[in-house]
């Protein structure tokens, strides 16, 4: 490089350079500082380092709108700090300053924590040799820019046009040409649905297409304001099939296992929509929405029934609650009004000869958990419900579960009905029962046909006799506990009809 060019180089003016950052405020506070280089920009100062990481990229942008196009004539503003893009080659001492040749640049440089911002003018092959640095704006091609071996000369020789530096020391001889680039063909987007990409390739066409249909249709769905149970059922049974056709035409497992969840998403939806709308006969609010819950419900009353330490309705049904209370871990919090609320005719003595069983273990008297209330609950323990040595317990469901369960059946067995007809503990078991034997719109047994009378005493600790006087007590309401009629003249939810052979049969009347 001729002493001209290095002088005219020395008085290029240094390109601009400034910097934001993210400061905490202070200790034991989430509150963050905004500090910029500039020395027009004021501090701010924001209550989160979210807000504050926003404020400051708006910050650069206003910046970067006010500040005029990169000037062409200024030299390297990283090169005051040391920039190895001009930094001599180790073993080969460079006596030339200048080592950039392509246009100038604002670049934006940031770190990856979020921390500060930097915009420089500098070469775009400093730009592009700076890690994270991203281009905001380009000078318009100087046809006297010195080139890398410190001659002008026009942009076709050594230098090549704006926005196209070279990333080499050694420059391309004339003599070569340029190769040409064939522009990359762009393929059309691809298509998904649940979160997998449908081939291109996918045979038979008509299955492809229904896969992108479905994608379309299940996107569209989220974007709803309102659920609609039904259409969601609709879209999981054709999402079913799909997915089963995919896999037979791939042998992929993981389709036919998402084709199974599909079936499953269909039926619970199905489900509930025909709680919420009550399926042919009046409307029916359930509490518990998943089929599984119910069957653990059933579980449990089954469990009872074949554990319960004494005879007797009253002592099946505070058995039962204090299961519920108990599952899982053996332990539970238990107050006074959970016992008098059940109905029993003596729960002083009952409780007293579970404890005496060896059944149920409290840490006083049983006076003294009739007399807990809510702010000093009694801990009570059942031993046969506490885990064994492998962890495992009588119940498979989890401890989510288990509160839903208990919530249930207390808000069943305390129904208003039942308390404004001072039911007994009997009438409350039954109820229960059959709510946990009803479907999802409000039939009782298998199909709605109804529960033969055998059956039911086999749940239920009562005398034939005495259940068929229990079931005219439940029979004249307008509901079963847990249900709810549409409203006056809707027929009773449970009646006793005469089965073939003369069996006596439980289920819900069909009269409209």
């Amino acid at each position: 490089m001729t002493q001209a060019a290095v002088s005219e180089l020395d008085e290029r003016v240094p390109g601009r350079r400034w910097t934001v950052r993210l400061d905490a405020a202070g200790r034991g506070s989430t509150a963050v500082r905004i500090s910029c280089s500039r020395p027009a920009c004021a501090e701010q100062r924001l209550p989160s380092a979210a807000a504050g990481r926003a404020a400051a990229v708006a910050h650069i942008k206003v910046h970067l709108r006010a500040a005029p196009a990169p000037r062409s004539s200024v030299y390297c503003a990283c090169r005051l700090a040391g920039c190895h893009t001009h930094l001599p080659d180790t073993g080969r001492p460079r006596t030339e300053p200048w080592r950039c040749g392509s246009p100038v640049v604002l670049a934006v440089v940031t770190d990856r924590e979020g921390r500060w911002w930097q915009v420089m003018e500098c070469c775009s092959r400093c730009a592009a040799a700076t890690p994270g640095a991203k281009t905001a704006a380009t000078s318009a091609n100087d046809p006297n820019r010195p080139c890398p071996n410190g001659t002008p000369s026009p942009p076709p020789a050594g230098c090549t046009g704006a926005g196209a530096p070279q990333f080499s020391d050694h420059q391309v001889a004339d003599s070569v040409p340029v190769p040409r680039v064939a522009p990359a063909r762009r393929r059309p987007p691809q298509a998904k649905i649940a979160q997998r990409v449908i081939p291109y390739d996918l045979r038979p066409v008509a299955l492809r297409d229904e896969l992108i249909e479905l994608g379309d249709l299940f996107r569209a769905y989220q974007q709803r304001d309102e659920p609609d149970l039904e259409l969601l059922a609709d879209l999981q049974e054709r999402k079913a099939r799909a997915f089963t056709t995919w896999a037979d035409a791939t042998s992929e497992g993981p389709l036919r296992w998402e084709a199974r969840r599909a079936e499953q998403a269909a039926a619970t939806a199905r489900l509930q929509h025909q709680q919420r709308i009550g399926g042919d006969g009046p409307a029916v609010t359930r509490l518990l929405t998943v089929p599984a819950q119910w069957e653990h419900a059933r579980s449990v009353l089954a469990y009872v029934a074949d554990h319960t330490p004494l005879p007797g309705p009253d002592a099946r049904l505070l058995a039962l609650m204090l299961t519920l209370r108990t599952a899982l871990t053996g332990t539970g919090n238990l107050v006074g009004q959970d016992i008098t609320a059940l109905g029993l005719t003596d729960p002083e003595d009952l409780v007293g000869k579970l404890t005496g069983c060896g059944w149920l273990s409290l840490p006083g008297t049983p006076d003294d958990v009739l007399a807990s209330r809510p702010e000093n609950a009694t801990r009570i323990t059942a031993p046969s419900l506490a885990p064994r040595e492998d962890r495992t317990g009588p119940f498979t469901f989890g401890k989510k579960m288990r509160p839903r369960l208990s919530g249930w059946a207390q808000k069943v067995i305390s129904d208003k009905k039942l308390r404004k007809a001072k039911a007994t503990s009997a009438t409350r078991l039954l109820a229960l029962t059959l709510a946990t034997q009803s479907s999802a719109s409000g039939r009782l047994g298998s199909g709605g046909h109804g529960i033969g009378l055998n059956a039911l005493a086999s749940m239920v600790p009562a005398s034939g006799g005495e259940l068929e006087r229990l079931v005219d007590q439940l029979a004249p309401g307008p509901g079963l506990p847990g249900t709810r009629s549409s409203g006056p003249g809707t027929p009773p939810p449970c009646a006793a009809r005469r089965g073939r052979g003369g069996r006596r049969v439980l289920g819900r009347s069909t009269a409209r």
